[in-house]
């Protein structure tokens, strides 16, 4: 339950409610002594717990700076569309979530998730922390009263089935799964890919049951979720650089002292390369108990280069206004 929920004496709840952080602890300075709620729906072992959210909570308690922050994994505190609208709201004061998820409230950010939008992961660190990124982001919070303190990487996205996919064409006549978002479905469109939405928790049912044939999404996410199991094939698509955005409700970030501010965003931002390095981990740890087991048969000579000239002949035509523009400015950077 998030703060709000949590708080017994209903005085207390109301002043809570007020105020986007906990109160002073010793009734002293706006911001001093204050705990702050992290959110996020993934499991206690995923590398965005143990390499994210854990990281960034000992990090700021490292900072000295009366700042703690409390974090509650596999969606302790609702689902994704329930949190994020928890910080819009102040509830929660923070939250890691995809880009195309944060897209239904501000679209130009959802472009982060497009196919083959960056060509790794440095790509995207690199457009994220340049200038051409400060518009999209000011924007956002505009729109939210949410800020993005960073953004960290959640894997590159593949393609399983109960066949290879090595080109555009291998997915004729497959119905495949994607996140019912406008972005996802659009990369399924991109990808020439007849996309079939389907809730997350029953994937690997309707992966099972033939419902669908086949579906989408990083290594470790895949096994997991043990796609592995009703699945022989996952080909090496590298259609999208996955992005997480960790964000802070605006009313929480200004509730606290510049010390506390420059601690936050240093923890957060000082995480991001120890997140992307267990997450790379754990993925080649996978790839290579596949291909020594042949739980599932890795497709490794896909054609990306194809697919990569086929989504983004489809964004620029498809793509307008500050969304077009978002997305050109990806293919202009370092």
């Amino acid at each position: 339950m998030n703060r709000l929920l949590r708080t017994t004496a209903p005085a207390l709840a109301a002043v809570l409610a007020l105020t986007a952080c906990s109160s002073s602890s010793d009734g002293g300075d706006e911001g001093r002594g204050t705990t702050l709620t992290f959110s996020n729906s993934y499991t206690e072992d995923h590398p965005h717990t143990r390499c994210g959210i854990d990281l960034v909570a000992e990090r700021v308690t490292e900072a000295d700076v009366d700042l703690t922050v409390d974090t509650f994994p596999n969606s302790q505190l609702g689902s994704n569309t329930e949190t994020f609208a928890s910080v819009m709201s102040g509830d929660i004061d923070m939250d890691v979530q995809g880009s195309a998820a944060l897209g239904a409230a501000h679209s130009p950010i959802g472009v982060f998730d497009a196919a083959y939008a960056f060509d790794d992961v440095d790509h995207m660190f690199s457009f994220f922390d340049s200038p051409a990124a400060d518009p999209v982001k000011d924007g956002f919070t505009e729109v939210t009263d949410a800020r993005i303190l960073d953004v960290w990487y959640f894997g590159e996205r593949h393609f399983t089935a109960n066949r290879a996919i090595r080109g555009p064409e291998d997915l004729a006549g497959l119905r495949m799964r994607f996140p019912d978002s406008p972005i996802y479905l659009a990369n399924a469109a991109a990808l020439g890919a007849s996309p079939t939405a389907v809730a997350f928790e029953e994937v690997y049912m309707a992966l099972q049951q033939g419902i669908v044939d086949g579906q989408e999404n990083p290594i470790a996410t895949i096994a997991a979720d043990n796609f592995d199991e009703v699945q022989s094939h996952i080909s090496l698509s590298r259609h999208q650089i996955g992005s997480q955005m960790i964000v802070v409700s605006g009313a929480t970030w200004a509730g606290l002292t510049p010390e506390q501010q420059e601690a936050l965003q240093e923890a957060v931002s000082s995480v991001r390369e120890d997140n992307r390095a267990c997450i790379e981990e754990a993925e080649a740890e996978t790839l290579a108990e596949w291909e020594a087991t042949g739980a599932i048969e890795v497709v490794d000579d896909v054609d990306v280069e194809t697919f990569r000239e086929r989504a983004r002949a489809y964004f620029e035509e498809t793509l307008e206004g500050e969304e077009l523009e978002l997305y050109r400015s990806f293919q202009d950077a370092d």
